[in-house]
């Protein structure tokens, strides 16, 4: 009789416990991850960020988009989102946010994290935001194929400054050509009016205009924003502590 009572007990306490938790809007920390890789790269790029939350215990998937249409590159990020088993946060670098910006109404995603990364609004597309805030670099070259390259030879300096000269040169040499196209999508209904937002400013950097960044950061009533001194558009690689650490902000702090 004793133990049934105790078990009564036990389980009446689990009941209040949960019924507490909901009526007080009590938040489980989001365990899920999405990291949406820029152009003129691929997802490698992740991999401290990876290891960061990895060891923190967060599922972390990495899309691999192919940088041919705006539109196939949502679609193949939604894929890995609809993979989740529960709720994600969804973080895009460079031109992966915008893709954020439109994959992040996918219900699955409970937050947006931007590292030096595009987030434009209705109507707008990142290339003709590019041109109100101009940026530093002037190496990009556009093929008559319709496809964009960084000039191999400016690449470790313009677009991954601060990391690993070995390994930026062979970035350099094995970028991957990205469809014009993509840059100039418009954007509509973005996400970032309905999900919460945590953005990194690469004050150094050459590709994004820090200014830009900064608006968009401000626009998108970011929850949290940090700046990295010296950091060049490839922040994520370069402080990928940092980048996490932001990362778990978000999803400690998303519903």
């Amino acid at each position: 009789m004793k133990t049934a009572l105790k078990q009564l007990i036990v389980i009446l306490f689990i009941i209040t416990g949960a019924l507490g938790n909901f009526m007080y809007g009590q938040k489980t920390p989001v365990k899920n991850i999405v990291l949406v890789h820029g152009a003129f790269v691929d997802g490698s790029g992740w991999e401290g960020v990876y290891k960061e939350l990895v060891k923190k215990g967060y599922h972390v998937s990495v899309t691999q988009q192919t940088l041919l249409s705006f539109e196939d590159d949502v679609k193949q990020v939604n894929r890995i989102i609809d993979q989740q088993d529960g709720p994600c946060i969804l973080v895009g670098h460079s031109y992966g946010g915008a893709i954020i910006t439109t994959a992040g109404n996918n219900p699955k995603v409970a937050g947006l994290v931007y590292l030096a990364a595009h987030a434009p609004d209705e109507g707008e597309s990142e290339a003709d935001n590019g041109k109100k805030y101009p940026s530093e670099y002037k190496s990009l070259i556009k093929g008559n194929d319709g496809f964009d390259y960084i000039n191999p030879s400016n690449f470790p300096t313009d677009f991954a400054g601060g990391v690993a000269k070995e390994k930026a040169d062979f970035m350099a040499i094995s970028q991957t050509p990205t469809q014009d196209s993509v840059f100039h999508a418009i954007i509509h209904n973005p996400a970032w009016k309905s999900k919460p937002v945590w953005y990194m400013v690469a004050k150094a950097d050459k590709i994004i205009n820090p200014d830009l960044e900064r608006l968009y950061a401000k626009r998108a009533n970011s929850k949290k924003t940090i700046e990295i001194a010296g950091a060049s558009h490839c922040v994520f690689m370069t402080h990928p502590k940092e980048a996490a650490e932001l990362i778990m902000d978000a999803a400690k702090e998303s519903k």
